[in-house]
């Protein structure tokens, strides 16, 4: 598994050894940031669930200014720590700005100093998506309430739909159920702005 775009394009992304992480695939990741395109340069991401932190680090390979992993697991927060250090020294800056959080994501609490992001990647356990995305959202809309257009990318399997209030699915990448979809939700007050 690698960053498949950007300045650290080709970088390898280690992984704990099992099946403790699932990490995004190569083809979501690519398809994912082709959509965010425009997005990506200079933003602030925060990735919950993190894992790999394949999202994460993708959006710093491709200039994201900066960011929060938010990871549960100590050991799989290690190997973000090592990867970003990685990407950082690939990419040609500090890792200041950048930051992994050992905690639950539905607990978060950003650091001292860290800025809200732009862009959200949530990857839950496909099994817990049902039970936590509602809480997600409801969380999202406390943190992002002063962002202009804030964007939640959600990965899910195809046969899962959320429709959180609030917020709307704008656009799904990939089809089928079993198989991964991202799903890009904006704010309901972002999309009845005029632009």
């Amino acid at each position: 598994m690698r960053i498949t775009g950007g300045q650290a394009r080709g970088i390898p992304i280690h992984l704990p050894k099992g099946d403790s992480v699932r990490p995004a695939t190569d083809a979501m990741r690519q398809s994912v940031f082709s959509s965010l395109a425009a997005r990506i340069e200079g933003a602030v991401f925060l990735d919950l669930f993190a894992g790999s932190g394949s999202y994460g680090l993708e959006a710093i390979s491709r200039g994201a200014a900066g960011g929060t992993f938010v990871e549960k697991n100590a050991k799989t927060a290690a190997f973000i720590r090592q990867n970003l250090t990685a990407v950082c020294k690939s990419v040609g800056r500090t890792e200041a700005g950048v930051y992994v959080i050992n905690t639950d994501a539905g607990k978060l609490i950003l650091p001292p100093g860290a800025t809200l992001p732009d862009l959200v990647f949530v990857d839950p356990p496909y099994e817990i998506i049902r039970e936590v995305g509602p809480k997600i959202f409801a969380q999202m809309d406390v943190l992002l309430a002063s962002k202009a257009d804030p964007v939640v990318m959600f990965e899910m399997p195809g046969e899962i739909e959320l429709k959180p209030v609030g917020w709307t699915c704008v656009k799904r990448l990939g089809k089928g159920s079993q198989q991964p979809t991202a799903n890009f939700f904006r704010a309901n007050r972002a999309l009845l702005s005029p632009t």
